[in-house]
């Protein structure tokens, strides 16, 4: 059965609000790898809804959630090749069982009065891949924007997902957001071009990086980034990163503010974040970049 596309709504484009600080709820959640499993999807989605509500509980005004939450699929699973990684067969894949957790999702953040960012796949009409996505969805439950990866992996480029091309920004309370999946974090020129769009903020969803050997290297990079350029970091993972690096919140001086417990169980941390700071040491570095 075809999957429709999911438009953003229009008609909140912008939000008008300028209270200019937010509650971020950041969210560690069990890995699912089984694309074809329906009851791998509802479990996943349940993690989601009781973080969600753990959230709201913590007063948070926004959750974020790991790149691909409900299925961050085996490659060999959808390989159309049983002896190698292949292109991907996404009939394989459990899209109605996506479609109704999403659909779960996007109801509870209704309930809860609750932005929420979530990692999934999308499919635009026509294509001949999907996308590895991030939807915005607003308190009333609409999808308010849609994050589509640019830098993807090797093997994600050449046998499973269209690439992205447009960075996006949301502004909540008065505070800009950038989006960022994957292992987005590893590229400079993703920081520095929302800085440049005047970000606060970067929503960093991430599989992490795989290998126990790497474990933290993501979070040290998305460390240097909010130092480099002043922004804060919403790092969010699965719980298998967790005893290297857990999901949580990074200042814009680079240190945690708040991060999760470094063990395999679904968490959420929620920590207040302002507006980017200004200051010599910035501006100095800003400078130097600029001259060159």
């Amino acid at each position: 059965m075809p999957t429709q596309p999911i438009t953003p709504d229009p008609t909140n484009a912008t939000d008008p609000t300028t209270d200019r600080a937010l509650r971020l709820a950041t969210a560690q959640t069990t890995p699912q790898h089984h694309p074809s499993d329906a009851d791998a999807f509802h479990c996943a989605g349940e993690e989601v809804r009781s973080l969600m509500r753990r959230a709201g509980d913590l007063g948070a005004d926004l959750i974020q959630f790991p790149e691909a939450t409900l299925s961050f699929p085996d490659k060999v699973a959808l390989s159309r090749s049983s002896e190698e990684i292949t292109e991907s067969e996404w009939t394989r894949f459990a899209w109605d069982a996506l479609e109704a957790e999403l659909a779960e999702v996007r109801a509870a953040a209704k309930e809860l009065a609750l932005w929420t960012v979530i990692g999934s796949q999308t499919r635009a009409q026509g294509a001949s891949r999907p996308r590895t996505s991030l939807l915005v969805i607003d308190p009333q439950g609409r999808v308010h924007a849609q994050y589509d990866e640019r830098r993807l992996s090797r093997t994600k480029g050449a046998f499973m997902y269209e690439q992205g091309t447009e960075a996006v920004t949301i502004s909540i309370h008065g505070i800009v957001l950038g989006l960022a999946s994957g292992l987005e974090v590893l590229f400079e020129d993703v920081f520095r071009g929302y800085e440049d769009a005047g970000a606060d903020a970067v929503l960093l969803c991430s599989q992490g990086p795989g290998d126990p050997v790497e474990g933290d290297a993501f979070a040290i990079s998305a460390r240097a980034a909010a130092r480099h350029h002043g922004l804060s970091i919403g790092y969010s993972v699965p719980t298998s990163n967790a005893p290297y690096a857990p999901a949580g919140v990074i200042g814009p001086d680079g240190r945690w503010l708040a991060i999760c417990p470094a063990q395999q169980s679904p968490a959420v941390v929620v920590q207040t974040i302002a507006r980017r700071p200004g200051g010599a040491s910035r501006d100095w570095r800003r400078a130097m970049v600029d001259a060159d």
